[in-house]
């Protein structure tokens, strides 16, 4: 029997076996030299046969774990949108979603940030949350952090805990001004300009993603009124990420309100090596979507609920 044959073909004599070497191992808790010495059998032979038995269908492995489905989901939103990676937290009934994102994004960055590296973040809560349950590992591995856009009270939150002022950048303006040769004026300044060079030389980007709601930040800080939403969603907008709103294809509409923003736009956000947002919650599934299709982030850290509903508007 040659090779190739052997690693996909099962002869029926073996069944039994198969079935005692994987009771043994799934179910004793068995190494495979043990089953082998139980079975005269080499561990060499073991490791294949349950190898064989579980390319052949032979044997299943269920994993009961609330994170099970998880995987799925995150398997599946890499395999839609092209990610890099997701990571996708199981639902839960209690607790405010936006401190759990918070939890699971600053877990990743913990792993990935190294040394001396810098990480450009936008703004908001999830994002905020984040920097703050971050702080100790920021300043242990002393990460500078430079800001994406204006709005420095938007930032004093989360950039404050544990960090000193040499390793912390924000941009010296506000987020949004009244007129555009006024940002005109400010993104030509020195400082302005020297700190929107440095956030594009970030290792990583952590920006949130905002729907077009009520709720949003941008209207709870005062940035923008509901009028204002009100023609931004009749003009086709699903989303915005850093200010910048954006259609269910992911491409940045023609607004007015953008050129009076003080900020990096998509194409040099694209430029960082990798953009990583953080958002969950059903009037975000639209937005985030969006983003993903629009190849705007390489990494999403969402939830349970969130990842199901993306993934079931594309199935429909």
């Amino acid at each position: 029997m040659n090779e190739a044959y052997d690693e996909l073909a099962f002869e029926p004599h073996e069944e039994e076996l198969l079935s005692r070497v994987a009771w043994h191992y799934y179910h004793d808790g068995l190494t495979q030299s043990e089953i082998g010495e139980r079975l005269n059998l080499s561990r060499i032979k073991v490791s294949r046969m349950l190898d064989r038995g579980r390319k052949m269908g032979l044997i299943h492995v269920h994993i009961n774990s609330s994170y099970g489905g998880c995987f799925a989901l995150e398997a599946r939103l890499q395999e839609l949108y092209g990610l890099d990676e997701a990571r996708v937290i199981p639902a839960q009934e209690t607790g405010n979603v936006n401190d759990r994102l918070a939890e699971a994004a600053s877990q990743y960055l913990m792993g990935r940030l190294k040394d001396q590296e810098m990480l450009a973040v936008g703004w908001g809560a999830t994002v905020m949350g984040t920097l703050q349950r971050l702080s100790r590992t920021l300043s242990y591995k002393d990460i500078s952090l430079v800001s994406l856009t204006g709005g420095v009270s938007a930032y004093i939150e989360g950039v404050a805990s544990g960090r000193s002022s040499q390793n912390v950048h924000l941009i010296p303006a506000p987020l949004v001004v009244s007129q555009e040769s006024i940002a005109e004026a400010i993104r030509a300044e020195r400082h302005v300009v020297e700190v929107m060079s440095m956030a594009r030389t970030a290792n990583y980007a952590l920006v949130g993603i905002g729907a077009v709601a009520d709720e949003a930040t941008l209207i709870a800080s005062g940035y923008a009124s509901r009028s204002q939403f009100e023609i931004f969603r009749r003009q086709g907008a699903v989303g915005d990420i850093i200010g910048i709103f954006y259609d269910q294809t992911g491409e940045p509409l023609d607004l007015p309100f953008h050129k009076m923003l003080v900020g990096l736009d998509f194409e040099a956000l694209s430029a960082i090596p990798q953009v990583i947002a953080a958002a969950g919650g059903p009037k975000k599934v639209d937005a985030i979507r969006a983003a993903a299709r629009g190849g705007r982030i390489d990494v999403l850290i969402t939830d349970e609920p969130t990842a199901q509903a993306i993934i079931e508007k594309d199935q429909a």
